[in-house]
C-alpha cells in the first residue's frame, strides 16, 4: 500500500452518547445483520407475493429485535433469542412460500432461502459474541491469524453475494477488472496467533465495509493489522469518494455521514466510526483519519498491548511501510 500524503487529523473526542445510543453501539454487529435479514424477507415477499410485507410474522419479530437493541438488557436478550427468531421464520416460509410460481423460479427461492440460512448463521455467531463481551467488556483475547484471514474472507464473500453479481471481491490485482475491487488483507504478528480485544474484530469488520461501501467497483481497499510487543495497529485505506477536511470530526459524531455520500444505500445504523474510535479510546488508544475528496480514506487506530499481556518470542513477520506512528 503506498502511503498517500492526504492531511491526517487525529480524533480526540465526540460528544457523548445517551444510553439508547450506547446500547446500539453495544449490539452494532446484531443490529447489522437484523438488517440484513429484514431486507431479505422482504425481497422474498415481493418475489413471491409482490408484498415486501408478505412474510410479516418474521419481519414483525424482527422489527421488535431491532427495537430492542436501545436498552442494553433487552438487547441481550434478544441475542438470546436468536434460535426462536429463526424457527418462527422458516416455520413461515415452510407455510407461505410456494416452491415455484410465474414470476420466480425454483432456483430463485432455494437460493433466497438458502441465503437467508447463511445470515442466520452470522448472526448466531454475532450474538454468541455480543453476549461473552458483556460478560467481560474488558477482555484481551488470542485468536488464531489464519482463523481471522478466514473470517474476514467469509466476511468478503458474502458481500459480494449480496452484490447479486453486480461486481467481485479479488485477491490479486492482476486479475482486476472495471467492475471488481482489489482487496489487500495483511495480519502480521509475531507469531501464529494475535491478542486483541475481540470486541476488536467487529470494529476491523466495519470498517472494511466501510471502505467498501464508500468506494466504487474497480477501486482498491488495503486492511492491515501488525502486532507486536507494545501494540497492535490496524489501518484501512480505500480510494474511494472521500470526505471533507471540514467534515473529519463530524463523520466520527454517532449517526453522522459525510455530505457527499447521502446517495448511498446503507443498511448500517451510520455509527462503525464511532464505534471503532469509543473502542479505541476505551482501551487507551489512538485514532486518526485522513481523506481527501476523489482520492480516498485512511483510518488508523494504535492500542496499547496491556502490561500483563504475554509477550511472544517469535519472530516478527513486519510490515514496513503499511503503518506508521506520528
Amino acid at each position: 500500500m503506498q502511503w498517500c500524503p492526504m492531511h491526517e487529523v487525529e480524533i480526540n473526542s465526540i460528544a457523548p452518547l445517551s444510553s439508547g445510543e450506547q446500547s446500539l453501539l453495544d449490539m452494532h454487529s446484531v443490529l447489522n445483520v437484523l438488517n440484513v435479514l429484514r431486507c431479505e424477507l422482504s425481497v422474498l415477499g415481493l418475489m413471491v407475493a409482490d408484498d415486501e410485507e408478505y412474510l410479516k410474522e418474521g419481519l414483525d419479530v424482527c422489527h421488535a429485535l431491532v427495537a430492542s437493541l436501545t436498552d442494553h438488557e433487552a438487547g441481550l436478550q434478544a441475542a438470546r433469542s436468536i434460535d426462536a427468531f429463526e424457527a418462527v421464520v422458516f416455520a413461515e416460509l415452510k407455510e407461505k412460500v410456494p416452491a415455484d410460481g410465474p414470476n420466480f423460479s425454483a432456483h430463485d427461492v432455494s437460493e433466497t432461502i438458502a441465503n437467508l440460512g447463511s445470515v442466520f448463521a452470522i448472526l448466531k455467531v454475532r450474538a454468541r459474541e455480543i453476549l461473552a463481551r458483556a460478560a467481560e467488556p474488558e477482555r484481551w483475547q488470542e485468536f488464531d491469524c489464519d482463523a481471522i484471514r478466514s473470517d474476514f474472507g467469509a466476511v468478503f464473500a458474502a458481500l459480494e453475494k449480496n452484490s447479486k453479481g453486480r461486481w467481485r471481491i479479488l485477491y490479486n490485482a492482476a486479475r482486476q477488472e472495471p467492475n471488481d475491487y482489489y482487496v489487500d488483507l495483511r495480519i502480521d504478528t509475531e507469531g501464529p496467533t494475535l491478542s486483541m480485544p475481540p470486541v476488536f474484530k467487529d470494529v476491523m469488520r466495519d470498517l472494511i465495509a466501510n471502505a467498501r461501501k464508500y468506494t466504487a467497483p474497480g477501486g482498491r481497499i488495503t486492511a492491515a493489522f501488525y502486532e507486536d510487543h507494545d501494540a497492535i495497529r490496524f489501518v484501512v485505506e480505500d480510494t474511494g469518494r472521500g470526505i471533507q477536511e471540514s467534515e473529519l470530526q463530524q463523520v466520527v459524531e454517532f449517526g453522522k455521514r459525510g455530505s457527499n455520500v447521502s446517495d448511498v444505500r446503507t443498511m448500517g445504523g451510520g455509527f462503525g466510526l464511532t464505534k471503532a474510535f469509543l473502542v479505541t479510546k476505551q482501551f487507551g488508544g489512538r485514532f486518526w483519519i485522513a481523506s481527501e475528496i476523489g482520492v480516498g480514506t485512511r483510518i488508523r487506530i494504535k492500542i496499547p498491548r496491556p502490561a500483563d499481556a504475554t509477550r511472544r518470542s517469535d519472530t516478527a513477520v513486519g510490515m514496513a511501510g503499511v503503518v506508521r506512528d506520528r
